[in-house]
């Protein structure tokens, strides 16, 4: 299945756009994306470890299962004082 997600902050930063394009195999869960982002796009790697998705407008878990046509979002640590 594809899937996009959208990127935000130093996420949207480090790949220079504000969304890409992920093949995933079906089913697939928050887990294998962050992985499949982490391999396609290296700058990303650390970064999606520690990142919130959200599918939907709801936040997601690891293990939550990515749904066909779902709105996903990456949102990178915030951090600030």
């Amino acid at each position: 299945m594809n899937v996009s997600v959208k990127l935000f902050a130093r996420a949207r930063d480090l790949v220079g756009r504000e969304a890409v394009e992920i093949e995933l195999d079906d089913p697939a869960t928050i887990d294998d994306l962050r992985r499949r982002l982490a391999a396609e796009y290296p700058p990303l790697a650390s970064l999606v470890e520690q990142a919130t998705f959200a599918i939907d407008a709801e936040y997601a878990t690891g293990a939550t299962q990515i749904p066909a046509e779902a709105e996903i979002a990456c949102i990178p640590p915030v951090s600030g004082g």
